[in-house]
């Protein structure tokens, strides 16, 4: 018997989901700063709804034109080191969006306001394939589901936490505040980030055991390790031909692409819908949105443990994953019932109802852990996160010219809906078998 076979597994790999959670928690709230100051920022610089849809859409234009190099960054230099980089920067563009208010021409004022979502887009462009890497290292398969979860259902959570605290920032101290807090919360996570983010081999905490008990049940603790002597030898041709033309994965990206259309209304319309569709003050706004978030936070961490549950019960990797999916999207579809409700407590009803739904189903992040091939699960990550993030690009938008032309959010809730069952329609007919993708042998090589 072994020293590692003796001691019982440590638990270090739970302290870094735990961090992953409080800097996507972070993450999250710097992308939907504009949001809560979208009304203050349309009297200021008097901007028509398109206008206010283009703005809020800026980031995504970035963040999903870089998915692909930052999953290649990953997979080259490893998740630690690129991460880091990229809080300490989008921190800082999230402090610079504060000082447009010192730009006396409105024109130059939302155009810098504009590059600097671009920036900010870019800077944040390598956060979930990183955390998706980390947790394909960290995790065997049995625990993935719970621990992608965790760090997906941060964007509920960041709402609960920091809505009420930037909408009493922006009643007190000024919009403009609310962009210098948030960046410099994130300047202090990524100058801690060294002390607590390991490599699994190289964790001050983490035994052999717990490095055999994660590598038994599929877990990639070599991932990094690997890097360096993976990237001296050059690209593979065709490897993002060869992604790209898997049905399985094109199923899970378009399935992606429709649950981040919910994410993204949320991020960016929702605040705004409430206070001129409802008539409600911004600063309520700051805790009401709060209820809708802390149940798609539940339904987040259940729909993990659920599907976890499941898979150590010895069910179908395939079912376990696709239960909660398609049980929570199709509880998503209740956002098109706040249409028919006059009253605001029945709204919020509604809205809680379809993210906690959201929420049970959004385990994307855990299905790309179990299915990206091994020499590129930087490369994957990146390209499910740049399909899913198409969404934010194209939802803000859409719904800005949905307001122009009608002067109601009412055909906006039902395009949201609609992509919930299409999510649906796409992991139960196009995904198929969910099991980890084998890039075919290249002979010679």
């Amino acid at each position: 018997m072994t020293n590692s076979e003796k001691e019982q597994p440590t638990r270090a790999r739970y302290g870094i989901v735990f961090f992953l959670f409080l800097i996507t928690t972070l993450n999250y709230a710097d992308r939907a700063t504009l949001s809560i100051v979208g009304p203050d920022l349309t009297r200021e610089f008097q901007l028509d709804p398109v206008a206010l849809g283009y703005l809020l859409s800026a980031f995504s234009w970035t963040y999903v034109a870089l998915q692909i190099p930052g999953g290649w960054l990953l997979d080259r230099m490893g998740s630690r080191r690129v991460y880091r980089w990229s809080i300490l920067t989008w921190s800082l563009f999230t402090m610079a969006q504060g000082l447009i208010g010192f730009i006396g021409s409105v024109r130059v004022a939302a155009s810098s306001l504009f590059g600097l979502r671009l920036l900010l887009g870019a800077a944040e462009a390598p956060s979930f394939p990183a955390n998706s890497r980390l947790v394909a290292a960290w995790f065997p398969a049995a625990e993935r589901g719970l621990a992608s979860a965790i760090f997906n259902s941060a964007q509920y959570f960041s709402t609960v936490l920091f809505y009420p605290i930037m909408g009493l920032i922006a009643h007190h101290l000024g919009w403009q505040w609310v962009f210098w807090v948030m960046g410099g919360l994130g300047l202090v996570f990524g100058l801690v980030w060294n002390r607590l983010i390991h490599n699994p081999r190289e964790h001050p905490r983490a035994n052999e055991a717990e490095l055999e008990l994660i590598q038994r049940g599929g877990g990639l603790v070599d991932l990094d390790q690997a890097g360096p002597a993976a990237a001296k030898k050059p690209a593979r041709p065709g490897l993002l031909f060869e992604l790209l033309k898997n049905r399985m994965l094109l199923g899970i990206f378009l399935g992606q692409y429709c649950i981040n259309v919910l994410t993204w209304f949320f991020l960016t319309w929702f605040p705004i819908y409430l206070v001129k569709d409802r008539g409600m003050t911004i600063l309520k706004v700051g805790f009401v949105a709060t209820l809708p978030a802390l149940c798609g936070f539940i339904g987040g961490v259940l729909g993990g443990w659920i599907s976890d549950r499941l898979l150590r019960r010895g069910m179908a990797l395939s079912t376990a994953r696709k239960i909660p999916i398609v049980a929570g999207l199709l509880l998503s579809t209740s956002i098109v019932a706040c249409n028919y409700v006059d009253t605001s407590w029945a709204v919020i009803l509604f809205m809680s109802l379809a993210f906690f739904g959201k929420g049970v189903g959004a385990l994307g992040w855990a299905v790309m852990a179990d299915v990206a091939p091994r020499e590129a699960t930087g490369l994957a990550g990146g390209l499910f996160n740049m399909f899913g993030n198409l969404a934010g690009i194209i939802t803000p938008i859409v719904i800005g010219y949905i307001l122009q032309s009608t002067g109601s959010f009412n055909g906006a809730l039902i395009y949201v809906g609609a992509h919930a069952l299409i999510a649906v329609v796409s992991f139960l007919f196009i995904v198929g078998e969910i099991k980890r993708f084998e890039l075919p042998t290249v002979i010679g090589r």
